[in-house]
């Protein structure tokens, strides 16, 4: 028999997401600092608060790069990297699937395909609406593109009131490789000016950043996050089968529509100012499990911290690695997640049937 001493105490692992909490807001925040201080301008942001305490003016380089560039470029990293890691925490708990993220039901391709039409046949478009839009005519197009290609995944999965998951996985693959394709039709069509942009929109860069983007992305995401924020108990009780969740009380149906308008107005924002940037929503979530559990309340939580800590430090390498020039993100995010989910995936496929 073993003796009461033998018997190892479970890991609590509340006070583990709780500490995580405070550890993760000042990653976050020292990672912004970085972000605030690192560019290729040589402009010093300790310099910059030296004059502000002091009482002296700053230069006009200064207030250009830190406040018109690196600033607006912080904020727009941090709502994208929170945007994609908590939308990715949500599908992986909606499809019960750890390769899920927000790709998965089109809002990605939907949105780069809105992109991809804005940028290469802008030129053919009604002079009123190139004069409403302006230089935001890419941007709003991604938006609609996103929220286009979910209300028809919607549609598609939905019968007699009740959404099959499984059924907008697959048709979710099903336009993403329609979309890849349309969209392979369109680069082809482009001329060399075009494909540049779509090089760097389609890898992902945070380099177009303004005040105006932000301030447009910004209430939708932080709204998105908001709501995103309730489904944790929801999605707790999703993981033991959907019959489980419905007598406990859990409306799965009402959990669903929420949680496919979340990860679409979340995403769509995201990849509207930034492009398409990926590894975010399937990493974070399986490092935050790891450390933390499973526990869906304070996964939502902590992927909305670390999100955004592993996006900017991928901006921060982007900037500098070939300084003056700039690495599109998208690379840097791939280069450094993919082995990192690699490796996790190598560490769980004991516990994870694929």
């Amino acid at each position: 028999m073993l003796a009461v001493s033998d018997i190892s105490p479970p890991v609590d692992r509340s006070q583990t997401a709780r500490a995580a909490h405070l550890w993760l807001a000042l990653l976050l925040f020292s990672v912004s600092v970085a972000c605030l201080a690192v560019g290729a301008s040589g402009t010093s942001l300790w310099g910059a608060i030296g004059k502000l305490v002091t009482g002296k003016a700053l230069t006009q380089m200064e207030r250009v790069v830190l406040w018109d560039i690196r600033a607006p470029r912080l904020i727009v990293g941090i709502c994208v990297g929170a945007s994609l890691a908590v939308s990715g925490a949500v599908m992986q708990g909606l499809f019960r699937n750890p390769l899920a993220d927000p790709g998965l039901v089109g809002v990605s391709a939907g949105a780069g395909l809105g992109a991809i039409i804005a940028i290469v046949l802008g030129s053919f478009m009604p002079v009123w609406l190139l004069t409403m839009t302006g230089n935001y005519l890419v941007p709003f197009a991604a938006f609609l593109g996103g929220w286009g290609s979910t209300l028809i995944l919607y549609r598609m999965a939905t019968r007699g009131g009740r959404t099959s998951v499984a059924t907008m996985l697959l048709a979710g693959i099903a336009l993403g490789a329609l979309a890849g394709a349309v969209s392979g039709v369109l680069v082809y069509m482009a001329d060399d000016s075009q494909l540049r942009d779509l090089t760097f929109w389609g890898l992902g860069s945070l380099a177009g950043a303004t005040w105006t983007k932000a301030f447009v992305a910004t209430p939708i995401i932080l709204f998105a996050l908001l709501a995103a924020f309730t489904l944790g108990r929801g999605l707790n009780g999703l993981a033991l089968g959907e019959a489980t969740a419905h007598h406990i009380g859990i409306r799965v149906q009402r959990m669903k529509n929420t949680a496919i308008l979340i990860v679409a107005a979340a995403t769509g924002a995201a990849v509207s100012v930034s492009g398409g940037i990926g590894f975010i929503g399937i990493v974070v979530p399986h490092l935050l499990r790891l450390w933390t559990g499973p526990d869906h309340r304070a996964l939502l939580i902590n992927s909305a911290l670390l999100g955004p800590s592993l996006l900017l430090i991928a901006d921060v390498i982007s900037r500098v690695i070939i300084a003056p020039a700039e690495l599109p993100i998208g690379i840097v995010t791939a280069v450094l997640g993919a082995p990192v989910f690699l490796w996790i995936l190598l560490r769980r496929r004991g516990m994870v049937d694929l």
